[in-house]
């Protein structure tokens, strides 16, 4: 793909979640995602009603009358997008590849940041980090992070969860907003995960095709493991061969949603094909409440 199909897509996700993050998401995001406290703004005159802790009582000895100091939230805040571009996000039944619906996800979430005036960064990772691009502010870097997202060529096919918190742990030590955006087709990052809830809101976003929840009953299938390259034939008409994919695929589910919960950290689960507008206004609008 050439640069100037790569600019009109980014162009085009960019009109599509940019919008929907000016005009929707904006404010729920603002209310979902609090800022580290208050700070001082300025001294006003003391009205019936405020607090008498507020009173500046150097301002009210020299001036003669009440004055009251007024503070605000210190609102800037990190977002970090934590980004699974393994092989078996390459997959969609429903209109789009559950590669495309994180690229969508991502977008929105960066704008929504930016919108409210606080930093974006990301982790792009498979079996190791593929690309750490760091927190900055401004649509000009979100759209390299959206690039970036699209486009890079991840040098593995498989997916370790483990080493990209790890990573992030490792490198970002100021309290963020942490968004895992993967299919979760992995396990064992159970310490990594309580490591990274402990000192980031950390919240899972699990993307998934219904077509891997259950698989169809269409005879003999040629497939290629994403994950691998293998090829191989699958006859999905075998009931046993099917409970078994189903077990595995549900073990992955279970494992994902138990880690999370035990470390009381949020989900999100989206399929491909779904109205995910509607998904992250119900998960904002639970934040804030």
């Amino acid at each position: 793909m050439d640069t100037a199909e790569i600019l009109k897509k980014v162009r085009q996700i960019e009109i599509k979640t940019k919008g929907l993050s000016k005009h929707i998401f904006s404010g729920e995001y603002n209310s979902a995602f609090k800022g580290r406290g208050m700070s001082f703004s300025e001294v006003r005159d003391y009205q019936y009603g405020d607090d008498v802790r507020n009173i500046d009582w150097n301002v009210t000895a020299r001036t003669g009358d009440p004055y009251v100091k007024v503070f605000e939230e210190e609102r800037e805040l990190t977002l970090m997008l934590i980004v699974d571009i393994s092989k078996s996000t390459v997959f969609g039944t429903r209109a789009q590849f559950k590669s495309e619906l994180i690229t969508e996800l991502s977008a929105v979430l960066a704008f929504s940041a930016i919108q409210n005036n606080d930093k974006v960064g990301a982790i792009l990772f498979s079996k190791d980090v593929e690309k750490y691009i760091p927190p900055k502010k401004g649509k000009k870097h979100i759209l390299r992070i959206i690039r970036e997202i699209l486009y890079h060529e991840g040098s593995h096919t498989d997916t370790n969860i483990k080493e990209a918190l790890e990573y992030f742990n490792n490198i970002q030590k100021k309290r963020s907003i942490a968004f895992l955006l993967s299919d979760f087709m992995d396990d064992d990052y159970e310490t990594a995960l309580n490591v990274a809830a402990r000192r980031h809101d950390l919240i899972g976003m699990h993307v998934v095709d219904s077509a891997e929840e259950r698989l169809p009953k269409i005879g003999l299938i040629h497939t290629i493991d994403a994950e691998t390259g293998e090829e191989v034939i699958l006859d999905s008409s075998n009931k046993a061969f099917r409970e078994q994919y189903q077990s595995w695929f549900q073990n992955n589910v279970n494992y994902f949603k138990t880690q999370f919960k035990k470390t009381r950290a949020d989900i999100v689960s989206i399929r491909t094909g779904e109205d995910y507008v509607k998904k992250l206004l119900q998960f904002f609008k639970s934040r804030s409440r």
